[in-house]
């Protein structure tokens, strides 16, 4: 048996103000034409099939279309549950009525998991999709049980699918979660504060594959057989070294036989690029790009309206910063700054002193700062 594993689609997605419903309409007609091509035996979406749980009128048809042309054009057996993105209760309207076309859509957990079975030439598997539920959630389901955490939500979740599934059968459960240890995105929604959130791989050791969503890298969770597929695109800069695409899972009699990576070419690209402004503007012209790009400027002088100008020649860029210059002795990141609660007042000043003129503060000039500090602090002492 051949399962298309795909997860994290975020229809409707807007990243940085640019709307990726024709950049997700592209990457769906390419995976439509594989279907077709190569068509395997089962397609699972696990979870956060769109970008909000009201999710907009253009990206509802893009899925319609999507899986009409699967389900009922392909005959192709769908799988598709509910993620922490998703409205689930309207995603489970109609849904015991698109069992009988092959779309089965599990928006809620319940404590009657789905069962479905499909068969290949070695007998039946059984699919158990487990969509993502929260503590407060799970305990409504499982009031007897003691849950705290997403694990023990996991746990009930998981004791309801062993309580039905045929011994010795094949088994793949399908479900939205973070998996302790799995890398993390900007792009990803967190489920919760610290650990609380984690669940931990070896609950799934029983199942021959475990097809989950959440994570935007494609990855295993601890073990080969767990498994994110990833994002259907990259939707933060944090992504640029992501390679997107989809998991193909082998089946034969003993369980799971393999598996690889299948990819398409996006739209659009996501990356960074750093430089001098006058030398990008060169390249832009010699080797224009309509790529979704985070451009670094490394001027040190002022630049006037550098976001139009490089927009005449790199259309889609989306970010622009100037590389944040250290003090002496000091080093900073380009995204992000140390707690300022824990910062000296010397050098809260030397951030602000060279994110306002792009200057690194001189010995001259720290020197006339200090003492202007040092004067205060005595003025307070006398008073």
């Amino acid at each position: 048996m051949k399962i298309l594993h795909t997860a994290d689609w975020h229809l409707g997605r807007i990243f940085n103000k640019q709307h990726l419903t024709e950049d997700q309409r592209h990457l769906l007609s390419q995976l439509k034409n594989y279907l077709e091509e190569t068509p395997p035996d089962v397609l699972v979406i696990a979870g956060d099939i769109y970008d909000r749980s009201i999710p907009p009128e253009e990206a509802i048809s893009l899925l319609d279309d999507f899986l009409s042309k699967v389900v009922l054009g392909l005959k192709i057996p769908t799988i598709l549950l509910g993620g922490n993105h998703d409205g689930q209760e309207r995603m489970d309207f109609g849904s015991r009525l698109m069992e009988h076309a092959g779309l089965h859509v599990v928006g809620r957990a319940t404590t009657r998991p789905a069962q479905i079975l499909i068969e290949d030439e070695h007998g039946p598997v059984y699919f158990y999709p487990l969509p993502y539920a929260t503590p407060i959630a799970c305990r409504e389901l499982f009031p007897a049980g003691e849950i705290k955490t997403h694990h023990d939500c996991m746990v009930q979740l998981v004791e309801t699918v062993k309580a039905i599934h045929p011994e010795g059968a094949r088994s793949i459960v399908i479900t939205h979660a973070f998996i302790a240890g799995g890398e993390e995105s900007e792009s990803e929604r967190l489920l919760g504060v610290g650990g609380a959130t984690d669940v931990a791989p070896g609950l799934f050791k029983d199942f021959d594959y475990v097809a989950l969503g959440h994570l935007h890298r494609p990855q295993k969770a601890g073990a080969e057989n767990i498994r994110y597929s990833g994002s259907l695109l990259k939707y933060s800069f944090s992504e640029t070294e992501h390679t997107k695409g989809m998991t193909l899972v082998e089946l034969d009699a003993a369980g799971l036989a393999g598996h690889s990576q299948v990819s398409f070419s996006p739209l659009h690209d996501v990356r960074r690029i750093e430089g001098h402004f006058a030398e990008l503007l060169e390249a832009g012209r010699v080797r224009p790009s309509d790529d979704y790009l985070h451009i670094t400027l490394l001027d040190e002088g002022a630049i006037l309206d550098p976001l139009p100008r490089l927009r005449e020649v790199y259309p889609n860029v989306l970010e622009v910063r100037r590389k944040i210059i250290a003090g002496p002795g000091r080093t900073r990141t380009q995204d992000g700054l140390a707690d300022f609660k824990k910062r000296s007042v010397e050098d809260l000043f030397v951030d602000f002193f060279c994110q306002v003129t792009d200057e690194a503060l001189s010995d001259e000039q720290a020197w006339a700062f200090a003492r202007v500090v040092n004067a205060d602090k005595t003025i307070e002492e006398t008073n």
